[in-house]
């Protein structure tokens, strides 16, 4: 998810409460006290998901990150025992 996508979710989540908070100032009844409850619950709602998706996109880019050196040290070890060019010791005459 692109960065400019996350922070215009988080926008709407927060646009979600202002507009719930807007109607329980503005609208009476029964049906302002109803949008009040789905509108603010919803905007909340929303954020909390996207706040669990930023911890879950942080912990696969570590993932990928402890990936990418186990890789890198699997290979420089294999190159080693093969005797590579790079890592190959000089014998005595």
């Amino acid at each position: 998810m692109a960065p400019r996508t996350r922070t215009a979710a988080f926008s709407l989540a927060g646009l979600f409460v202002l507009a719930g908070a807007a109607c329980a100032a503005l609208v009476g009844g029964v049906a302002g006290e109803v949008l009040t409850i789905v509108l603010i619950s919803a905007g909340l709602a929303g954020a909390l998901l996207l706040v669990f998706l930023e911890i879950g996109l942080g912990e696969e880019r570590e993932n990928a990150r402890e990936e990418e050196r186990r890789r890198r040290r699997m290979l420089r070890a294999l190159g080693e025992r093969r005797g590579s060019p790079w890592h190959r010791r000089r014998r005595p005459p």
